[in-house]
């Protein structure tokens, strides 16, 4: 049994690292582009500390700080991993499509560019939906909440890491309909499967939102909404994609037997 697995290990072995150098390489080339990107990361934020400062009036305008030596430092690798991890998705998605293209038809090994196109602009999609849309309502809502008394003192490394896990959230979420798409194609689900699993969908979506959202209402809304309009989205690209057969053809091939079997028990009582 490990011998047929051997080569397979093998070549899992191969994509991995392929996949790990390419975010090591592109990690140092942001490393040079990190306080840019730090800039962009942190504009959501400090929108939110000058409506703090507007709204406000016992307390004093809200400040981004570090509670460590090194803190700058650190917050710049966390930056560069941050975009060099986004930076190599195109050859992340390449090295998940060779891995499983051996077992694939000739044809399909043929989409390879549009999985990697698709995959790549469906993650920009969700971070930019992320960035302009779900980050200016939830740092809004959560920072200038309780500033009339207190005064927000944001530790940068805490930020960095939380918006990379907002954003990375839902990048990943809005390559449902991608990952619909080629596993349709591949025939291992259809849209009768699909809609059968979209009550436990719901919930899944739900858990993931929480996990990966501030603890509010609203910011979880606006992760579970865009969630469940995708899953819908992605039972219709399967449902063009592989359809699952009708009921009515079902239900012929099923009487097909049985009738087979009547006539063969009316020839064996005519004998």
């Amino acid at each position: 049994m490990f011998e047929d697995l051997r080569p397979h290990l093998i070549e899992l072995r191969k994509r991995l690292g392929i996949s790990v150098g390419s975010v090591i390489v592109m990690f140092f080339v942001m490393f040079f582009f990190h306080e840019p990107i730090l800039e962009w990361m942190v504009a959501p934020l400090n929108t939110a500390l000058i409506e703090v400062g507007k709204k406000s009036v016992i307390a004093a305008d809200g400040m981004v700080t570090t509670s460590q030596v090194g803190g700058a430092f650190f917050v710049a690798l966390k930056v560069s991993f941050f975009a060099g991890l986004i930076a190599s998705l195109p050859i992340i998605l390449s090295q998940i499509w060779l891995f499983i293209a051996p077992g694939l038809y000739a044809n399909e090994k043929k989409m390879i560019m549009p999985f990697i196109l698709g995959g790549t602009i469906m993650f920009a999609v969700g971070v930019g939906f992320a960035y302009y849309i779900v980050t200016p309502f939830g740092f809004d809502f959560l920072i200038t909440f309780g500033s009339f008394k207190f005064t927000p003192l944001i530790n940068i490394e805490d930020y960095v890491g939380f918006f990379t896990k907002i954003m990375f959230g839902f990048g990943l979420a809005f390559e449902l309909p991608v990952f619909a798409y080629f596993l349709a194609l591949l025939g291992l689900i259809d849209d009768r499967q699909m809609i059968a699993f979209f009550k436990y969908a719901i919930i899944i979506i739900f858990i993931v939102a929480a996990l990966l959202t501030p603890p509010d209402v609203l910011t979880q809304m606006l992760m579970a909404g865009p969630l469940i309009v995708l899953y819908g989205i992605s039972i219709l690209i399967v449902r063009a994609v592989n359809p699952a057969p009708k009921e009515d053809e079902d239900d012929e091939y099923e009487d097909e037997p049985e009738q087979e079997s009547d006539v063969s028990d009316r020839s064996a009582s005519d004998k």
